[in-house]
């Protein structure tokens, strides 16, 4: 072959092989890699943690028992815990997990409806109004709102005033500056968080206390005509270490109470209507609870001071519901404690 056929012969064609060294030709891509599913691992990662302690608060709510430590002071919070049961809700969804979405749904669902304002059974109210009673209950915080507590007694006028943490020297404070006002009394007197006074506008007897870490006085109070049973409510708070002695405080607070007598229980219960304790001395006295009668049962009274907002009602008016009948409720700021005082109306029929 001459080498002007040797320049011209045609080289390797596109469909065939490439010589040694040389670039072939361009391949088809194939299916892209796995996404990584590191994002929506995490998300339902997530989603769990934020669903364990509304699942198990709500469990115990339900099952009617506050068990042990941490479930009683996350009860205090039950209608909080819908917010990380919805956030849980939203991780499952945007991680596609059908299976967690659907169990964070039916926690969210059971948290609501286990927060759902509580009224225990009872009769209807007896014959007609004769009297009508103003209850005014606050937690003084170791006497430093005694002032603040003067200035709602004489403005608000209470029939019945119960004032926890009130020592010696915050009673005598309250006994000189509402004496004309209030002229009856039953007292605790201890010092700090042990002491507690109820004053009254009525004539008091049958004076006692029950037995507890902190001063609960009663009495039986003479109110047109009829014998109503006062008595102050300030049980241990159910701290760490300290449940047994809540809960015993709570049913001795009940057990207090006479049997066929028209009953006020008010104060600083530390127990919300989401705490069986709470609950079960509501059911088992036949006592209503005159903010929930009223349509304030969630108002939060604690705490006021400090870094959270007030987040729970542990302040409480409560009464017998066969010749007692709560028609209003307010909450009033209370400078220098850590709660609100609580205001009732209520209404004494005279059972006929």
């Amino acid at each position: 072959m001459d080498r002007a056929a040797e320049q011209t012969a045609p080289g390797p064609t596109a469909a065939g092989p490439a010589a040694p060294g040389t670039a072939g030709p361009a391949v088809p891509a194939g299916p892209a890699p796995t996404r990584p599913r590191l994002r929506t691992r995490a998300l339902a990662w997530a989603a769990g943690p934020l669903l364990s302690v509304p699942a198990a608060v709500t469990a115990c709510r339900t099952a009617w028992t506050d068990a042990v430590t941490p479930v009683p002071q996350l009860l205090s919070a039950l209608p909080w815990l819908t917010v990380p049961a919805g956030l849980a809700l939203l991780l499952a969804a945007a991680a596609r997990r059908r299976g967690l979405a659907l169990l964070a749904a039916t926690v969210l669902i059971a948290t609501a409806w286990a927060s759902l304002p509580y009224t225990p059974p009872g009769g209807a109210v007896h014959g007609t109004p004769v009297a009508r009673i103003r209850v005014l209950a606050a937690n003084v915080e170791y006497g430093a709102a005694a002032p603040a507590v003067i200035d709602l007694a004489r403005r608000e006028r209470p029939h019945l005033l119960y004032v926890s943490e009130c020592g010696p020297s915050c009673a005598r404070t309250l006994d000189a500056a509402l004496s004309r006002q209030l002229p009856y009394r039953v007292s605790v007197d201890a010092p700090g968080a042990g002491g507690s006074v109820l004053l009254s506008a009525h004539p008091l007897r049958d004076r006692s206390a029950v037995p507890a870490a902190m001063g609960m006085p009663g009495a039986t109070a003479d109110i047109a005509g009829r014998a109503v049973r006062v008595q102050l409510a300030h049980p241990a708070p159910p701290v760490p270490g300290q449940v047994g002695r809540w809960k015993a405080e709570l049913a001795r607070l009940g057990d207090a109470l006479p049997d066929g007598l028209p009953a006020i229980v008010a104060g600083d219960f530390n127990a919300s209507q989401d705490h069986a304790a709470f609950r079960t001395l509501l059911s088992r006295h036949f006592l209503r609870d005159a903010a929930r009668v009223t349509g304030a049962s969630r108002t939060p009274t604690w705490p006021t001071e400090g870094p959270l907002p007030p987040y729970v009602q542990i302040d409480h008016v409560l009464a017998t519901p066969d010749v007692l009948t709560p028609v209003a409720t307010r909450f009033l700021p209370l400078p220098g404690s850590d709660h609100r005082a609580v205001l009732a109306d209520l209404d004494l029929h005279d059972g006929r």
